[in-house]
Formats: C-alpha cells, sequence, structure tokens
C-alpha cells in the first residue's frame, strides 16, 4: 500500500490480472483472471469453466472442507485453496473483485502470496468512490478447541493486528510466533512465507496421490525424524531432483527460508485468508494459538455472526444530556399538533436536512403503565412507534418552505420489536429519510435505541399537509 492509499474508501482493481498455475493438490493447470468490481461487490469467485458459469461468494458459509487447504462450495461448484489469494487482496486493500477460474483451485505458485502481490501491485489498485464500513469489537470473542488445542480471541482494536503461536511438538520448529502490528507490512513481512508440511505428511500425500501439483518449490518440508537413504532417493525421482538431503535445522533442502520463523509467519497469513471469508472488514487484534483452517473457519463464523447481530449498532447516534437541545420542548409543541399525554417527544438533540434525532424519557408516572402489563411496566409497541412518527414528523416539516404543515403517516412496515421499553429507559428515536420528498411524500427508516441497542425499527410513509 503507498502512503496516499485511503483505509476508508473502497478500492478494487485498475485493471485485469491473469495467472496461470498448478493447483496444489488437483495437480490440473489453472487459468484465473481477477477482474475489477464495483462498490459493493466483495470478493466472488467465478468457475467459468462450468455451465452456467457458477458464483461462488468469499463466506465463510459455503466452507465444505478445511482438511488441505480452504474450500468454498455452491452446488457442485467447488474451488479450493482459497486462502492465500484472499490474503493477498486484503493485504493489498482490495475489497472488489471478481476471480474467475477454468478449474477447481487456486494455483499454489510458490506457496506464498508473494507472485499475488507482486500483479495486483503491476494491475494497480484503484480507490473507488465508495466509503469502507470498517466494523470494530465492542467485546472480547474467544474460540477454543480443546480436542485440537486451539485457541483463538478478537479483542477491540483501533486497527486490523494480527498474532500467532504455533507448537507441533516438533524438536525442528520448536515453538515459533508471528506478528503483525498493521496490514500495510503485509507485502513485506507476511506474503512471501511459503506453506509448510511435515515429512511425514507428504509421505501420506504422496501415497494417496493427494498432491498432485505438489513441487519441491512451494512447500518447507519439516523432517523430525530419521529417514532412509531409500526414502531419500525415492523423494529424490518423485520431484525431479539428483539428491535430496536432511539439512542440519531439520529442513529438506529443496528451500532457503526466507525468515527464522517462516511457518509460523505462514499461519499468520492462513489465517487473514481464512478470516477474510467473514464478509466484513474487522479492526481487531487477533492472537491465534495453534490455528488451523477449521478452526479459523469456525473463528470467522462467530466474527460474522457477532457483527449481523451488532451491525446496526455502529450508527447508535451518542446522547450527551448536557448538551443544549435542538429543539426544546416547547419549540416541539409550536411545530406538532399533540399536546400531553400524547406527546412522546422530549427534545431533539440532531437535525440535518436528512436525519433527525430525538429523546423521550420513559418514567414510571406514563399514563399508560397502570392498564398495559399492570405490575409488569412495558410501554406499548403502538406508542413506540408513535414516538417515532413525531419524530419523523418534525423531519419532515423542516425540510417544507416556511408555512404551518401537520403529517398524517401514510404507511408502516417491517416492524420489528427487538427488545421491551420500560419505565427508566431514555428512548433515543432517530429517523432517516431514504429517498427525497416527492409530492409531500416522505419515506423514512426509524429506529428506537435504548442503552445503545435497538430496540425497535420500522420504515414509515408520511404525507405533509399545508395547514388551512
Amino acid at each position: 500500500m503507498n502512503s496516499q492509499f485511503n483505509p476508508d474508501k473502497q478500492h478494487t482493481l485498475s485493471q485485469p490480472i491473469h495467472i496461470s498455475g498448478t493447483g496444489l493438490h488437483t495437480g490440473i493447470l489453472v487459468d484465473m483472471t481477477l477482474k475489477p468490481a464495483h462498490p459493493g461487490f466483495g470478493i466472488q469467485f467465478q468457475r467459468v469453466d462450468l455451465p452456467d458459469q457458477p458464483i461462488i461468494k468469499a463466506d465463510c458459509d459455503l466452507v465444505t472442507d478445511t482438511s488441505r487447504g480452504t474450500t468454498l462450495q455452491v452446488g457442485d461448484a467447488k474451488v479450493s485453496t482459497v486462502e492465500h489469494i484472499l490474503a493477498s487482496l486484503v493485504g493489498m486493500g482490495i475489497d472488489n473483485a471478481l476471480i474467475e477460474l477454468n478449474g477447481p483451485e487456486v494455483p499454489i505458485m510458490d506457496g506464498s502470496s508473494a507472485p499475488f502481490i507482486a500483479q495486483i501491485e503491476a494491475a494497480g489498485v484503484e480507490e473507488q468512490d465508495a466509503a469502507k464500513a470498517w466494523y470494530s469489537l465492542d467485546e472480547n470473542i474467544y474460540h477454543y478447541d480443546e480436542e485440537k488445542r486451539v485457541e483463538m480471541v478478537a479483542l477491540p482494536a483501533l486497527d486490523y493486528q494480527l498474532t500467532t503461536l504455533i507448537d507441533f511438538n516438533s524438536p525442528v520448529l520448536g515453538t515459533q510466533h508471528a506478528g503483525l502490528k498493521t496490514i500495510k507490512d503485509f507485502k513485506s513481512e507476511i506474503a512471501p512465507c511459503r506453506t509448510f508440511c511435515f515429512l511425514h505428511e507428504l509421505e501420506m500425500l504422496l501415497e494417496n496421490d493427494l498432491i498432485k501439483g505438489g513441487d519441491i518449490n512451494n512447500a518447507i518440508v519439516v523432517v523430525d525424524k530419521t529417514v532412509s537413504d531409500a526414502e531419500m532417493s525415492r523423494l529424490a525421482k518423485i520431484f525431479n531432483r539428483d539428491k535430496i538431503e536432511v539439512k542440519s535445522e531439520g529442513y529438506l533442502n529443496n528451500l532457503e527460508l526466507r525468515f527464522p520463523n517462516e511457518p509460523a509467519r505462514h499461519k499468520l497469513l492462513d489465517v487473514i485468508g481464512d478470516l477474510a471469508l467473514i464478509g466484513y472488514p474487522i479492526k481487531a487484534r487477533i492472537i491465534a494459538n495453534r490455528p488451523g483452517h477449521s478452526t479459523n473457519i469456525e473463528f470467522a463464523k462467530k466474527i460474522k455472526h457477532y457483527i449481523r447481530k451488532n451491525k446496526h449498532v455502529k450508527n447508535v447516534p451518542v446522547y450527551d444530556p448536557a448538551l443544549p437541545p435542538v429543539y426544546t420542548l416547547d419549540q416541539i409543541e409550536k411545530t406538532l399538533p399533540h399536546r400531553h399525554p400524547f406527546l412522546f417527544v422530549d427534545k431533539i438533540v440532531e437535525l440535518s436536512d436528512t436525519h433527525i434525532v430525538g429523546i423521550k424519557n420513559v418514567t414510571f408516572n406514563e399514563w399508560f403503565f397502570p392498564g398495559h402489563f399492570p405490575g409488569n411496566p412495558v410501554m406499548p409497541g403502538v406508542l413506540q412507534i408513535e414516538a417515532l412518527a413525531q419524530t419523523g414528523g418534525i423531519l419532515c416539516i423542516n425540510s417544507m418552505p416556511e408555512g404551518k404543515y401537520d403529517t398524517y403517516f401514510l404507511k408502516i412496515d417491517n416492524c420489528k420489536f427487538k427488545q421491551m421499553v420500560r419505565p427508566g429507559d431514555t428512548m433515543v428515536l432517530k429517523l432517516e429519510m431514504t429517498g427525497p420528498i416527492r409530492r409531500g411524500i416522505c419515506e423514512m427508516r426509524g429506529t428506537v435505541f435504548v442503552g445503545g441497542k435497538i430496540a425497535t425499527e420500522a420504515d414509515l410513509v408520511a404525507q405533509i399537509v399545508k395547514r388551512n
């Protein structure tokens, strides 16, 4: 990312990118094309070799296999080993792209994200005229897997930061950790780090023909047991080498390590790629102890569920009772025809041409409590909607030229009551216009917040009528 990169804007590719390579597990030569996409498109894969050219969204809910990489599937259409290309897109700040493939697996290249990063840099990254909505956490999100001894946590933070720790009880790897303080360092610190496997895993995969595209140049092979000369000769033959041997550090002599802790850094790369499947850009500090694809995806699902449950909360108006109101009760009564006991707005604290925020303090002395759930006081839902309607009425009237107006509500849609409103609650009433006023008709989205959480929401349509 360059110094002019604006992380609060959406980005896509400046031009298409064409990449060809072999799939690690299938051995199939795949042509992959990354294409620019419009704002809000996200990352989507398309199998152009299949009938109807199905599209598969980069979404953790579509993951069907994590045994040797992350596989997405819709119907019979699959795309495997998606994590390295997804990590590359996140690392370069790409929000929107269509990835076309004429085969079932993303090319493995050298087992890292570096070849993809180089191509993205060559093509260019384009800023789009659309804001990027970051999602922040208000609480820690934990994931444990006792069987695999995996611990993962997402902590509230001002940036996207990651730390990974690995421990495979291997005398060669030992305990390693890797960190990324800012995604801007992904290209230099994490992208070049290649996948790794243990020699005993490699032997099993070879015997079962599960790495048909395996090449000695796209994986670090860890050797933590004594290997016979016959086995070394067999491996040399498989990988078309004159000779293969174990270096003193316990790695096959197929390649030089790019970092002393390259395996831990590659695990961090995998975490970034898998968490891209949350589908929302997040600001959080991720700490992952012994992560793997299956636990990464379970963790991604937990974070996605949290965001979907709380995504509207980022728009909660901040109400400070110490600040003077925009409209006092006296001004509200001069605007609306309602009076006690049917006036349900105490003051207006925000007002623009497209939105308004009002306040209603609910007390035990309200006239409706003695008759509505006596002994268990709950504010009637219809009166909460009335409070929204009255607040919305002020927004409508405020947008009109000089004169006296009334508002009459024509329609209420998509009304939901999510939590009860009780005595002592402060209702924060927010309405936003969903389009310009046409022929005196005003359409609004209304939300009641109590304690920072949504209590009630509805779509309202009102007609503005000039008083005689």
